[in-house]
C-alpha cells in the first residue's frame, strides 16, 4: 500500500523565490526534451518539425533566462534547488521521451501536453505572486504556453497520415483517464494482489468459510479507506490537472475494495473447496482484467502487463497458501 504521508512540499506551500526556482527548473527541463525531439526528426520529411521543436526549445531557454534574472532581481543569485518531483501534484511526467523510436504523433500529443501544464502552472503562480513585476513576468509566460500549445496542437494536422481516425474529446479522455482510471486502476491492483495472502492464508488455516470471508471483508474495507484517504491527501489536483481529491480518492478507495472483496465474497458458500475453487477463478479474471485496462488506457504492452501482473499476482496467492496450509 502507499504511504500515508509524503515528504514533498505542497505547490500552496512553497514561497514566491521557490515558485521561480521551481520555474527554472522545469524550463530547462523541457527544453532538453525538445531538443531530443528535435535529434531524432533527421528525415527530410520532418526537417520543418525538427526545426520548429528546436525554435520551442529556444523559446523555453529564453524563458529560463527571464525567470533567472527576475530571481536575482528579487531574491540574488542563489537559486533553491527544487525541482518538479519535490512539489506535490506536479504533473510527474513518464520519461516516454526516453524511446528510440518515438512516434511523431506521441511527440505531438506530448509536447502539447506540457506546454498546457505549463501554461496551467504559470496561471497559478501568477495568482499566488504579490510582486508585480513577477506576476506579469508569469502571466506573459502563461501566453507564451498557450501558444506554444496551438503550435505543437498543428502538428498533427502537417506530418500525420491520413488513415482514418475515431474523433474524440482528447481533453476530456485525458481528463477521464487521470481522474478516474489511473487511481481506480491502482487501486484495483493494491485491493487485488495485497488481499491475496491474508485471504488464502486464513482459507487454508482455518478451512472455515465464514472466518475466511470476514478476514478478506476487513482487509478489503480497510485497504479500500486507507488507499482512498491516500490518494485524496497526496494530490490536491491544482497543480497536476489530474481532478478533484475526493474524485480520486472515491475511485482507488471503491476499487481497492472490490480488488479483495472480488475473491472474499465466494467464501460466503460454506463448502470449503467450492468457495476456494471460485475464489482462485475469480482471482484468475481479476488480474486479467488489470492486465487488459493497463493496455487499454495506460499504453503498457499487454503481455508484459499480464507477466507482471499474474507472475506478482500468483506468487503472493502462492505465498498465503504456503503460509496457511503449513
Amino acid at each position: 500500500m502507499r504511504y500515508l504521508f509524503s515528504n514533498r512540499k505542497r505547490f500552496s506551500d512553497l514561497t514566491e523565490q521557490e515558485v521561480l526556482a521551481l520555474a527554472i527548473s522545469s524550463e530547462e527541463d523541457d527544453a532538453r526534451i525538445y531538443r531530443g525531439f528535435a535529434a531524432r526528426l533527421r528525415d527530410d520529411e520532418f526537417a520543418s518539425t525538427a526545426a520548429m521543436f528546436n525554435e520551442m526549445a529556444d523559446e523555453e531557454d529564453e524563458h529560463r533566462r527571464r525567470l533567472i534574472a527576475r530571481h536575482q532581481e528579487q531574491f540574488g543569485d542563489v537559486i533553491p534547488l527544487i525541482r518538479r518531483e519535490h512539489v506535490s501534484g506536479y504533473y510527474a511526467r513518464r520519461p516516454v521521451w526516453l524511446a528510440e523510436n518515438l512516434p511523431l504523433e506521441k511527440m505531438r500529443g506530448l509536447a502539447a501536453d506540457m506546454e498546457r501544464q505549463a501554461e496551467h502552472f504559470y496561471r497559478l503562480a501568477a495568482q499566488r505572486t504579490t510582486d508585480a513585476k513577477t506576476r506579469t513576468l508569469l502571466g506573459d509566460l502563461a501566453a507564451a504556453e498557450a501558444g506554444h500549445e496551438k503550435l505543437a496542437t498543428s502538428l498533427e494536422d502537417k506530418h500525420l497520415s491520413d488513415a482514418a481516425r475515431e474523433e474524440e474529446d482528447v481533453s476530456a479522455h485525458r481528463q477521464f483517464v487521470l481522474t478516474w482510471v489511473q487511481p481506480g486502476l491502482a487501486g484495483l491492483m493494491d485491493g487485488s494482489v495485497s488481499t491475496l495472502a491474508p485471504i488464502f492464508a486464513t482459507a487454508f488455516a482455518t478451512q472455515d468459510p465464514w472466518t475466511t470471508f470476514l478476514v478478506g471483508l476487513a482487509a478489503s474495507i480497510g485497504a479500500g479507506i486507507s488507499m482512498g484517504f491516500t490518494e485524496a491527501a497526496s494530490d490536491d489536483g491544482q497543480l497536476s490537472g489530474r481532478g478533484a481529491p475526493w474524485k480520486r480518492g472515491v475511485a482507488s478507495g471503491v476499487m481497492t475494495a472490490l480488488g479483495g472483496l472480488g475473491h472474499a465474497l465466494p467464501y460466503l458458500i460454506p463448502h470449503f473447496w467450492t468457495a476456494t475453487i471460485i475464489a482462485l477463478i475469480v482471482v484468475f479474471v481479476e488480474l486479467w482484467a488489470i492486465a487488459w485496462i493497463q493496455n487499454r488506457y495506460m499504453e503498457t504492452p499487454f503481455w508484459r502487463a499480464a507477466m507482471q501482473v499474474v507472475l506478482g499476482g500468483a506468487l503472493v496467492l502462492a505465498a498465503g497458501i504456503l503460509i496457511g496450509g503449513g
